[in-house]
C-alpha cells in the first residue's frame, strides 16, 4: 500500500468517527428535548361556564311613547290669533292652549242675547194679553175662540222665550270654544299649527301626550308572536344602559303592518320615573318565564370515549384536567346545551379535547 493511500484512510477513518460523534450528540439532544417538552404544560384555550335560559332572551328596539296622545283642534272654524304653549311645554288640566279670533262670536252671542230679551218681553206682553181676554170672556163680551187664540199666542211666545235660551247657551259655547284648553294634564308633543292660519274644526292644533303611564312600543315578528305575548319582559333605555324597567304587555296588534309586516305591541314600562321621557329609545327584552337554565359551550368542548359526554374542566391555578360527565340537554347550531356537570365559572376546554389526558397539566391561553 503506498503512503498517500494510507493517507487518504487515515483520513476517511477520522472524519466517520467524528460524524459518528455529532450524531450521537444530536440524538442525545433531541430525546432531551423531547423530554423536556413533554413535561412542559400544554396550551389550552377555555371558555368559562355560564348558566342562562335554554330559550335566549329576544330584544326588541323601539321608543318610548304616552299612553294617551291627542290632537286637540277648536270646535269652531277661525283666524288662529295666538298660540299659548310650545312643544315640551308642560300643562295642567284647563290651562289655554290657543285661541282664534273671536269678534264674530261674539256679535253672535249679543244677537242671541237681543233675541231673548225680546222673547222676553213678547211673552210678558201676552201673558198680560191672556188676563184681559180671560175677563172679557166672564164677563161675556169675548167669545171662547178668542180666548182660546190668545193662549195659543201665549204658547208659542213661552216657545219662542226657550229658543232664545237656548241659542244664547249655544252663543255662549261657541265664544267659549274660541280658546282651546287642555283637557288633561300633559306635556304638548307638537305644535301643528301657527298663528294667522285659519282652521276649520276639528282641524288638530296641539298634540298633548296625557302624564301617567309610559310605554315601549316595538315591532314584533311573526314568527316571535307567542314568546312576546307570553314571555317576561323588560325594558331599557340607550340613556341609561345600567337600569332596567319590569314591563306589562298592555296591547297587541290584531293585523300586521302592510309596509313591514310586523305587528306593533305596546308594553306599559312599570315604576317609570322621570328619567323616562317621551320619545327616548327604549330597548324591551322578552324571555320565557319558566325556562330551563343551561350552560352553553362549543360542540368542539365534547370528550366521548364510549362511556357518555364528558368535558376537560381545568383547574386555573394548578393547571390540573379533570374529566366531568356532563348532561346534554340539546344542541342550537355549533352550541351545546349542558344541564348538569359542570358549575358556574368552571373553566372549560373548548379545542382539541381528543388529543388530551386527564393527567396532563396545561396551561390557558388568551382566545384572542
Amino acid at each position: 500500500m503506498s503512503p498517500s493511500i494510507g493517507s487518504r484512510l487515515s483520513s476517511l477513518a477520522m472524519v466517520s468517527a467524528v460524524a459518528l460523534a455529532l450524531a450521537a450528540c444530536t440524538d442525545g439532544n433531541a430525546r432531551t428535548d423531547a423530554k423536556a417538552s413533554e413535561n412542559e404544560p400544554r396550551a389550552v384555550r377555555v371558555e368559562t361556564v355560564t348558566f342562562q335560559p335554554q330559550t335566549r332572551e329576544r330584544t326588541f328596539v323601539g321608543t318610548v311613547r304616552p299612553r294617551i296622545e291627542s290632537d286637540l283642534g277648536f270646535r269652531v272654524a277661525g283666524k288662529i290669533a295666538e298660540r299659548l304653549v310650545q312643544q315640551g311645554q308642560r300643562v295642567e288640566k284647563g290651562q289655554p292652549l290657543a285661541r282664534i279670533d273671536a269678534v264674530d262670536l261674539g256679535l253672535q252671542k249679543q244677537q242671541a242675547e237681543a233675541e231673548l230679551a225680546a222673547a222676553e218681553v213678547n211673552l210678558a206682553s201676552s201673558l198680560a194679553q191672556d188676563k184681559r181676554t180671560q175677563d172679557l170672556r166672564a164677563a161675556g163680551w169675548a167669545t171662547q175662540a178668542t180666548l182660546d187664540t190668545q193662549l195659543a199666542r201665549t204658547a208659542d211666545a213661552r216657545g219662542r222665550l226657550d229658543r232664545a235660551k237656548r241659542a244664547l247657551d249655544l252663543a255662549a259655547n261657541q265664544l267659549a270654544y274660541a280658546t282651546l284648553t287642555a283637557d288633561s294634564d300633559g306635556i304638548v308633543t307638537a305644535t301643528l299649527a301657527e298663528p294667522g292660519q285659519v282652521v276649520a274644526a276639528g282641524t288638530p292644533v296641539v298634540r298633548l301626550a296625557r302624564s301617567g303611564d309610559r310605554e315601549a312600543v316595538v315591532a314584533v315578528p311573526e314568527a316571535l308572536i307567542e314568546r312576546v305575548r307570553t314571555g317576561t319582559a323588560t325594558v331599557s333605555l340607550w340613556s341609561h344602559a345600567g337600569k332596567t324597567y319590569p314591563a306589562t304587555l298592555r296591547e297587541f296588534a290584531a293585523s300586521a303592518d302592510v309596509a313591514t309586516r310586523t305587528f306593533q305591541a305596546r308594553f306599559t314600562i312599570q315604576d317609570a320615573d322621570d328619567g323616562v321621557v317621551i320619545g327616548m329609545t327604549a330597548t324591551v327584552t322578552v324571555g320565557e318565564p319558566a325556562s330551563a337554565r343551561v350552560a352553553r359551550l362549543p360542540i368542539s368542548a365534547l370528550y366521548s370515549e364510549g362511556r357518555g359526554p364528558s368535558v376537560f374542566v381545568v383547574d386555573a391555578a394548578t393547571g390540573k384536567l379533570t374529566l366531568k360527565p356532563v348532561s346534554v340537554a340539546g344542541y342550537d347550531g355549533r352550541e351545546v346545551l349542558i344541564s348538569d356537570g359542570v358549575a358556574e365559572g368552571d373553566k372549560v376546554v373548548t379545542l382539541g379535547v381528543h388529543k388530551l389526558d386527564p393527567s396532563q397539566r396545561v396551561r390557558i391561553v388568551d382566545a384572542r
